[in-house]
């Protein structure tokens, strides 16, 4: 059986979650997917490819299996993260643009079976890789990484912008780690950002950025559209926006791994 997910363990005090990148879609799964839902369009598309090499020591924690299977990033329990709002559930029913993705829909004790198959094991090991970040350091950084189309009219109005970090309004990081992804934002030449607006953080960073005990979680939203040449299938990676974008993220990761020292790791 294929493993639910793949670590790989540095020292420093930065985790990166990775949710939204695997593509593994089970082959009993798969069979009841309809045609739309087997293209995987709501893929975070070569996100794990993005951030590869940006920062020495770093730990990342990368779910193999792919969100129709189910969402590593929505609550188990199945709470709606943005109440109200069009989203796409614990194990989605439609894609990003409200159109079916099965023809034979996942009753509830299949979609309990994914959860101890898929979710769990996902949570556990990036529960133990901050455990034992903070263990060294005295406090962890999560830092969920994300892409999406920037045009999606089912989920939002208009165009998003480049850069889209949620911290559930500030209640899930230390104010002057937000500060630091926010500051480097802004002066990214000819990119645009916003700070909690459509995306907040999902379930992850809700759950697990708990700046009191010294765990602090931060969601990077990119819009693809700054590294993909299309937003469109076949999902291909422009290198010379990657690396113009790559610039930024190292940035990015570079502070908030150097604020240990700073800090102390006072929240």
């Amino acid at each position: 059986m294929i493993s639910a997910v793949d670590v790989t363990r540095g020292d420093s005090p930065l985790v990166l979650g990775l949710p939204h990148t695997g593509t593994y879609v089970p082959a009993e799964v798969a069979a009841k997917l309809n045609a739309r839902g087997r293209g995987l369009d709501d893929t975070d598309w070569h996100i794990d490819r993005l951030y590869e090499g940006l920062l020495p020591d770093v730990t990342s924690v990368r779910a193999v299996f792919h969100r129709y299977v189910i969402d590593a990033n929505r609550d188990p329990s199945g709470v709606s993260l943005y109440p109200g709002q069009n989203t796409t559930t614990l194990v989605p029913l439609t894609d990003f643009d409200g159109h079916p993705i099965w023809d034979q829909e996942p009753d509830a004790a299949e979609i309990d079976s994914r959860c101890r198959e898929f979710h769990a094991p996902y949570h556990r090991a990036l529960e133990a890789e901050l455990a034992r970040v903070k263990a060294i350091h005295g406090f962890a950084i999560l830092y969920d990484c994300h892409s999406i189309r920037s045009t999606i009219p089912f989920l939002f109005e208009g165009v998003l912008p480049d850069f889209n970090t949620g911290t559930n309004m500030g209640r899930t990081c230390d104010p002057a780690l937000e500060e630091i992804v926010v500051s480097a934002c802004t002066r990214a030449k000819n990119y645009r950002s916003v700070v909690n607006g459509r995306f907040k953080g999902g379930w992850t960073t809700r759950h697990y950025g708990r700046p009191d005990e010294g765990l602090h979680a931060i969601q990077m939203e990119l819009a693809q559209s700054t590294y993909l040449t299309r937003e469109a299938a076949p999902w291909i990676y422009d290198q010379t926006k990657a690396n113009r974008l790559r610039e930024h993220l190292h940035t990015i990761l570079t502070r908030l791994a150097d604020w240990a020292p700073q800090t102390g790791g006072n929240t």
